[in-house]
């Protein structure tokens, strides 16, 4: 079944204008019908929670509704709508998707892939032993440079039983297991891509059932630092971050949303393909990060020599 990855995802909100600012200030392109894009058109879309629109809430105080897949062309459409309807329903939409619920009861939509292809570079760098990345005069930083979300990355459940989700989604969807946190659960890709992971599974509790956070690619891991900071000097608490995560090797940098989840920037992840061996550690923070920046508002001392006028008297 050749899925590529999350088109979409659809929440169910309680104040639409803070998660439009929230997202605008992201870096998502606002395009209408609550619906907020990255470079390639993938998005996250809001609605208000009573929307009758709206798939049925998951039961607890999560605020996504759905997730939405891209698939590569109508076959793929075709084989996951004959596979889950062996045992569920499975609606075929008016845009031609169809939707299903997965067997933690999570709304599921695939769509032929609405995803747009991109010709950009990717950030580069200057490093000894090797040829230039830059040329000659080519500065890599620039403070007033625009910087956008590329493609939705991938999306973290929590969910009551770990084991019985992951057996859908590899059993009945084709996704693959990357890498493991003994505890918490499994890093899933689907056969159209070869990200790490899209999918990441984690053992909860059931009232804690729903979406722990999301993210979207970025050029680089200058595009995470530097939108990041920007998030922060618009007032938006960070939550984990800024890093580098060991399973997937990505960059990340974590922030408190409105839209009862976290969201993250993401940058530079891993590619595998069937010769990859998944790995297996204890979940924990030496599993979870190589390192992790903190930042600092004064890094270096100031002001006179001791001593001298306007300085600290000397001791």
């Amino acid at each position: 079944m050749n899925i590529i990855g999350p088109d979409a995802l659809v929440f169910g909100v309680d104040d639409v204008d803070a998660c439009a600012q929230y997202l605008a200030d992201y870096g998502l392109a606002p395009v209408g019908g609550g619906r907020f894009e990255a470079l390639d058109g993938t998005a996250i879309v809001i609605a208000r929670q009573d929307d009758a629109a709206l798939p049925a809430p998951l039961g607890t105080a999560s605020m996504l509704r759905k997730t939405i897949y891209g698939v590569a062309d109508a076959a793929a459409l075709a084989a996951i709508a004959e596979e889950l309807g062996k045992d569920r329903e499975v609606r075929r939409l008016p845009d031609g998707g169809i939707e299903a619920r997965d067997d933690a009861g999570f709304t599921l939509g695939f769509q032929v892939t609405a995803r747009r292809a991109l010709d950009l570079p990717a950030e580069a760098i200057n490093a000894p032993g090797a040829a230039p990345g830059r040329g000659v005069n080519v500065a890599a930083v620039d403070e007033d440079a625009v910087v956008r979300p590329r493609s939705l990355s991938h999306v973290v459940y929590f969910v009551p039983d770990a084991a019985k989700a992951e057996a859908f989604y590899t059993g009945r969807l084709g996704f693959r297991c990357t890498d493991r946190l003994l505890g918490a659960g499994p890093f899933l890709r689907p056969a159209g891509t070869r990200d790490h992971h899209t999918l990441f599974l984690i053992q909860t509790p059931p009232f804690m059932k729903g979406c722990e956070h999301f993210t979207f690619h970025m050029g680089g891991p200058t595009e995470v630092m530097q939108a990041g900071s920007r998030m922060v000097a618009k007032g938006y608490q960070s939550f984990w971050g800024p890093g580098r995560h060991k399973m997937g090797s990505n960059w990340f940098w974590y922030f408190n949303s409105p839209l009862g989840c976290h969201v993250e920037y993401d940058a530079d992840m891993d590619l595998h393909d069937e010769q990859w061996t998944a790995r297996s550690a204890p979940a924990g923070a030496d599993a979870s990060q190589l390192f992790l920046f903190q930042s600092r508002e004064k890094w270096a001392p100031g002001g006179p020599p001791p001593g001298a006028a306007g300085g600290p008297p000397r001791g």
